[in-house]
């Protein structure tokens, strides 16, 4: 393929992207109107329009009420076009677990579900994979959260065992022919807590876990952006120097005599490296009252004025989710980066 034919697919297909993204916006729309949302000519828009309509990405709403002139035809994203498939995995003290979202292409969940697992391993989340896409489809993109560090498709650092070293990412791509994405369980708390709160203009927020039975991680939004560091290491919180064993880490963390010190250098850390507007402290070992106490520790390492707010995310599961949904959204999305994404 010549240097101009590629660049002439890469401008149709941003231009497809740009109609739509402005139908989605819309709801519904004229070619007229979409021309004038997207800033393309209304010939380029009708084209387009056509393009779509016959592969039943768009649906055809019939004309609109006229205003004295000819009836113009009304056109609507069909947000059923394609599904989405999020999966998370959860590593528990007593049992392993999957929970897993369908969605279309609007965000909304089409089917939900949950399953308790003895063992967990790449054969167990595929045979989800199976079960879903043979129900469905028209799943064009699968997505799996994981407790763990992941760089290039594959997990290098978790507390499953059994995922370890596998290249989960490119076999499920490889077999079922669909976008897949995977992503650690922090960085996907982060983006949703983070999307949730609609800042309008780009911050530094954390998200920092403490769960029975695990290490704790973070998750870390810097100027807008999941910061993953150079081999996708960076929140792993557990590997701090704290001048003891990972045994004894442990031990202090499920000691409440010793849990909000820990906590207090473990947050204090963070703040010194990321200076960020918002640090959400959660997971089961900490409490609503923990807040204070865990503030009060910060401070002795942390001047007043360099404090963030410190918060008690109480539902993370839902972030954790929308994280997922909301990337796997975008990744779909033809963008060549002329608009750079958060993630």
């Amino acid at each position: 393929m010549n240097h101009i034919t590629n660049n002439t697919m890469r401008v149709k297909k941003m231009n497809q992207e740009l109609v739509r993204q402005a139908l989605k916006m819309m709801k519904q729309g004229t070619k007229s109107m979409v021309a004038q949302a997207t800033g393309l000519s209304v010939a380029t828009c009708g084209n387009i329009l056509n393009e779509l309509l016959d592969t039943s990405e768009l649906l055809e709403m019939g004309m609109e009420e006229s205003s004295g002139g000819r009836p113009a035809r009304l056109y609507r994203y069909n947000e059923n076009f394609f599904y989405i498939a999020c999966i998370i995995v959860r590593a528990g003290v007593k049992t392993r677990s999957l929970t897993y979202t369908l969605a279309n292409l609007a965000g909304e969940t089409i089917k939900e579900g949950y399953q308790e697992n003895d063992r967990m391993d790449p054969a167990v989340i595929d045979q989800l994979v199976d079960q879903l896409i043979g129900q469905f489809p028209q799943i064009r993109a699968v997505a799996i959260g994981v407790p763990g560090a992941v760089n290039q498709g594959v997990i290098n650092l978790s507390d499953i065992q059994e995922l370890i070293n596998v290249p989960l990412e490119a076999f499920i791509r490889g077999k079922h022919e669909v976008e897949v994405i995977l992503e650690n369980d922090m960085n996907l708390t982060v983006y949703g807590f983070y999307q949730k709160q609609g800042y309008d203009e780009e911050k530094s927020v954390a998200v920092a876990t403490f769960i029975e039975g695990s290490f704790p991680g973070a998750g870390m939004m810097v100027d807008g952006h999941i910061h993953r560091g150079s081999s996708h290491f960076a929140g792993e919180i557990a590997f701090l120097p704290l001048g003891m064993t990972l045994e004894e880490q442990f031990r202090q963390l499920h000691d409440r005599t010793t849990f909000h010190s820990l906590v207090g250098r473990v947050v204090s850390s963070l703040i010194a490296v990321m200076n960020p507007e918002m640090i959400a402290l959660t997971g089961s070992l900490v409490e609503s009252a923990d807040v204070d106490l865990i503030r009060q520790e910060c401070l002795k390492y942390i001047p007043e004025m360099h404090m963030p707010q410190l918060t008690l995310l109480e539902h993370p599961e839902e972030n954790y989710m929308y994280g997922l949904i909301t990337m796997t959204l975008e990744s779909l999305a033809y963008s060549l980066q002329l608009v750079e994404k958060r993630r």
